[in-house]
């Protein structure tokens, strides 16, 4: 498959993620845990995070597809492949909690997808050492997330609990292979960038 043909499956990929409905091939993490009474605010609450956490998985697909489209190394492409296809299944976990939560998906996800692309493919025309770089300090941030998320859930959201759970496990083995590959250790300022724009993204994502 040459460059072009990857870009339009890269982009028909892109497409799907932000408007079709994701689907799993594992069970759903939630499936055995009870829906606990909650109050109006707490569901509202625990919505949000769970849409900041949606949009985040977009934005790691996004991440993800960029990355492999500009990837020189197959093995590297496809460890990142495998890695979105994990991210895939963290969309539908998240978009059924949040409908389950009686709330809505970002309204920003597009541009989310469109920017975090358009940083992956930067990141890995820079070469694999800094392509896996990237991916490994991406998912570390968002394992810092989601601890964060399940420290602010309401303690009775098992449901919510049992999905951001599985989710930190399957981002801290997609760190793992990052770096197990050849990843590099990013500069500190390309750290701190990568913080101050997870901030303005997960604070705007809250209310929109």
């Amino acid at each position: 498959m040459n460059f072009i043909d990857r870009a339009i499956t890269e982009f028909d990929q892109g497409l799907r993620t932000v408007l079709a409905e994701a689907r799993s091939t594992r069970p759903f993490p939630d499936r055995d845990k009870t829906e606990n009474a909650m109050s109006a605010e707490e569901k509202r609450h625990a919505a949000a995070l769970m849409r900041i956490n949606h949009s985040g998985e977009v934005c790691a697909q996004a991440l993800y597809a960029g990355q492999a489209l500009t990837s020189r190394n197959k093995e590297t492409e496809t460890a990142l492949r495998h890695a979105a296809q994990e991210e895939t299944e963290h969309l539908a976990w998240c978009e059924k909690r949040i409908r389950e939560l009686g709330s809505h998906k970002s309204l920003l996800n597009p541009l989310w997808y469109a920017g975090s692309f358009t940083l992956g493919a930067v990141a890995g025309a820079l070469g694999d050492k800094w392509n896996l770089g990237f991916l490994a300090e991406t998912e570390n941030q968002v394992g810092k997330h989601i601890a964060d998320h399940l420290q602010r859930l309401p303690q009775q959201d098992e449901k919510s609990r049992a999905v951001l759970e599985q989710m930190a496990t399957d981002e801290a083995r997609h760190a793992d292979t990052a770096i197990k590959y050849g990843g590099a250790e990013l500069p500190p300022p390309v750290k701190m960038a990568m913080k101050l724009t997870s901030k303005v993204m997960t604070g705007t994502v809250y209310w929109v």
